[in-house]
């Protein structure tokens, strides 16, 4: 790329995924890194696809400026607490599926062995099943097949939940110690705080301000005007997850704090549905959260 000249500033596609490691060499050698989009549906079907047009896109958008979008730079331990997130909600998910194996066959089983785990609560039912002995020698007698399957399942249960733990041990030290100041704020746990430190990246300074965060998790409504009718739509961009946790603290909030409840009251009075309420509150918190966030974020640089 130098051999053509000096190198400002240079377009990458997908700096979160297969850019990453193309980016944080070029920030490295000081070079201002942009994310682009690919081209639209339209621009591709005029003039087709290929590596060289990718790559002409790229930099024509980051020449004109409308590419301004600043990656994240992965290297702190907000990009730790993403890794860690992502492993404890696969094993969630892989728990929850477990789980219904579990329930399925055992509504499907032998009616002795049905009748003997079918009212137990789930940590009782999973020692038992982890205690079945089925005969290794009378598989092909489907009583003696479902209890080895019941067991087997019970045993990979008990497995993620002990993973499932120690990942939470993890996160909860991490994220305190990443971000204290956000996880004092009332009904912000450690798994809303990390979601929100992921969303937000390493390098806050790339968060020109609360509007632009709130651009990000989606809770800035869009004009949606027209004629003599001004009016503003809900934002359906954004990273849905980050909206997600909003959600909840706002929830949390309407039943535990009495200054959101009273805003619940004095809104509703001024005829807002309590979805709309919902929606200008996780604004409001989503300020509190951005303010937490640059501090904390910033103490740790």
């Amino acid at each position: 790329m130098t051999g053509f000249g000096p190198v400002n500033a240079a377009g990458v596609e997908g700096t979160g995924s297969y850019g990453k490691q193309l980016a944080t060499l070029l920030r490295h050698n000081n070079i201002t890194v942009r994310e682009v989009s690919r081209p639209n549906r339209r621009t591709r079907r005029s003039h087709g696809k290929s590596d060289v047009l990718d790559a002409i896109n790229a930099a024509r958008t980051a020449l004109s400026g409308n590419s301004t979008a600043t990656p994240k730079t992965a290297s702190g331990p907000v990009e730790s607490i993403r890794a860690l997130r992502i492993v404890r909600g696969g094993a969630v998910k892989a728990r929850t599926a477990a789980l219904n194996e579990l329930s399925n066959l055992i509504t499907t089983a032998p009616a002795a062995l049905r009748e003997a785990l079918r009212d137990k609560q789930r940590k009782a039912l999973l020692t038992a099943c982890a205690a079945l002995n089925p005969d290794l020698t009378q598989l092909a007698d489907p009583t003696h097949g479902t209890m080895l399957a019941l067991r087997a399942i019970a045993e990979r249960i008990i497995t993620l939940n002990q993973q499932i733990n120690q990942l939470d041990k993890h996160l909860d030290h991490l994220v305190a110690a990443t971000a204290p100041t956000l996880v004092d704020l009332l009904g912000i746990g450690t798994d809303v705080a990390g979601q929100l430190l992921v969303t937000a990246g390493d390098n806050p300074e790339r968060l020109h301000s609360e509007a632009s965060f709130a651009k990000l998790c989606g809770v800035a409504p869009l004009p949606a005007s027209s004629g003599r009718t001004d009016r503003h739509r809900l934002n359906k961009g954004g990273e849905r997850q980050a909206n997600r946790a909003l959600h909840i603290v706002a929830v949390v909030r309407l039943r535990y704090c009495p200054r959101t409840q009273a805003y619940l009251q004095r809104r509703t009075e001024q005829g807002l549905t309590k979805r709309d309420i919902i929606r200008c509150l996780k604004r409001y918190i989503l300020r509190e959260a951005h303010t937490a966030i640059m501090k904390d974020l910033t103490l740790a640089a």
